[in-house]
């Protein structure tokens, strides 16, 4: 009996520790037929906020007013007197001397002195007029025209030393820049396309830098960007003789093995020389920041052919030159607007 009364003891004990403790929520069964409810959405992705802008770097922009275009002329003097020929003889003395005209020197045309016109369309684009110094800036016919960005990158419109020169003075770096940024120009000192199929070309070897100087304040709030130019591009090959074509390594090797050995091998092309030019430019420029335009610009543009380089590659003038560029205070408004 006792063992009984204990027993049942024990089992109630173990059933109350098995309780749920009071106050507990049990959910609530869903209805037959009714659908589960939509996850939540999730939230909308924060934007990234934009990088602050860095106080000591600078937008260098042209500001140009609709109805009020900026102009500046361009100076050209020429310092070394006019490459009458630059060319060195560098065949071998066995082709020297049979009647063989050696290549004359033919200069690029000067793309001035010339001023340049910026302007902004109705409809907000920035165009660009070339007009030679002593021309009438009313008649289109005697300018090149271009569309510009507004950082002054030409878009279209210009070709050869013109476009080149047009890039060297009004073309500003893309992005913000600091002192001891550097960036590069859209220019093509030697156009490596038109030296000819007799013309067997070496890898050139360029340097396209501009660089930021200095930042330095000046009356009303106004920066001075200094800017410093350092460009250059050298190319050097062989020239070929002209009563051959031009014969590649490998397919001279197939000739030959094509060839009978009492047959004579057949003609190639056979190096007379070798051949180069060099371009280097230098210049200095001290950009406005907050008025948008050049206070003053200068530079030097040299070039030199050797042995014969077809100087038509030449995408600057030849020879020695010096470029100094100053502001038209009054230009001179068209009376139309200039053609594409």
């Amino acid at each position: 009996m006792k063992q009984s009364v204990f027993g049942l003891v024990v089992a109630l004990s173990l059933t109350a520790c098995k309780e749920e403790p009071r106050g507990k929520m049990e959910p609530i069964p869903r209805p037959p037929g009714m659908k589960d409810a939509p996850p939540p959405a999730e939230a909308a992705p924060v934007a990234a906020a934009e990088p602050p802008v860095d106080p000591s770097k600078v937008v260098l922009r042209w500001k140009i007013a609709q109805g009020a275009p900026t102009s500046y002329r361009l100076d050209i003097e020429r310092t070394g007197g006019a490459p009458a020929s630059t060319e060195e003889d560098t065949r071998p003395k066995s082709a020297r001397g049979k009647g063989k005209e050696k290549p004359a020197s033919v200069a690029v045309a000067l793309p001035g002195p010339v001023t340049y016109f910026m302007e902004r369309t109705d409809s907000g684009d920035y165009r660009l007029r070339v007009i030679p110094v002593g021309r009438d800036a009313n008649a289109n016919a005697d300018a090149d025209t271009a569309t510009l960005s507004e950082r002054g990158f030409v878009l279209d419109g210009l070709q050869g030393a013109t476009r080149n020169t047009a890039t060297l003075v009004l073309e500003l770096p893309r992005d913000a820049v600091g002192t001891g940024d550097t960036w590069s120009l859209g220019t093509e000192l030697i156009r490596v396309e038109a030296l000819g199929p007799q013309f067997q070309a070496d890898q050139p070897e360029r340097i396209n830098r501009v660089k930021l100087a200095s930042l330095t304040p000046a009356d009303g709030g106004e920066q001075v960007a200094t800017l410093e130019y350092d460009l250059s591009e050298k190319l050097a090959g062989k020239v070929l003789a002209k009563d051959a074509p031009p014969t590649s390594p490998a397919r001279a090797a197939e000739e030959d093995a094509e060839a009978d050995d009492s047959e004579r091998p057949r003609p190639r092309a056979t190096p007379e020389g070798s051949a180069s030019a060099e371009v280097r430019i230098t210049g200095r420029g001290e950009f406005l920041v907050k008025a948008g335009r050049w206070r003053s610009w200068e530079g030097t543009v040299t070039s030199v052919t050797k042995g014969g380089f077809p100087t038509a590659a030449l995408q600057v003038p030849a020879g020695a030159l010096k470029l100094r560029l100053t502001a038209v205070e009054s230009p001179p408004t068209p009376t139309a607007q200039p053609q594409q």
